[in-house]
């Protein structure tokens, strides 16, 4: 059982962001976050990787490198809603589901006024 967390903005469709581990922030870092456009997140963690390869000798740059991309994947679907967050998206519930589309039908059920908004209008 998974837990994403459902973002809302009055002139938007819902977006539901996974909580927990991120393999991609993990493994692709600043890219993964640019993606997601969290610009603030991207900035901040590619700065930081240029300052360890810059500042820091080796091997312990290459150490806090690894260390850096652990917490981007602790942290990256933490960074992506604070991002939506910071673009007028609220967070309008936590859901449980097995898988995403799940959640979404989930979120639909418990909030009936989200499903009229996206049903498409008669021609």
């Amino acid at each position: 059982m998974k837990t994403y967390a459902a973002l809302l903005k009055s002139d938007a469709e819902p977006i539901l962001v996974k909580e927990g581990f991120s393999w991609g922030a993990l493994i692709l870092g600043p890219f993964w976050l640019a993606a997601h456009r969290a610009w603030v997140a991207t900035a901040i963690s590619l700065a930081a990787y240029v300052l360890l390869a810059t500042v820091v000798a080796q091997p312990a740059a290459g150490i806090l490198a690894i260390g850096l991309a652990v917490i981007l994947g602790l942290t990256g679907n933490d960074l992506r809603r604070w991002a939506l967050e910071h673009r007028g998206y609220l967070l309008v519930h936590v859901l449980a589901a097995g898988s995403k589309d799940d959640a979404f039908t989930r979120l639909l059920t418990h909030r009936p006024d989200l499903a009229a908004r996206l049903r498409p209008e008669p021609a």
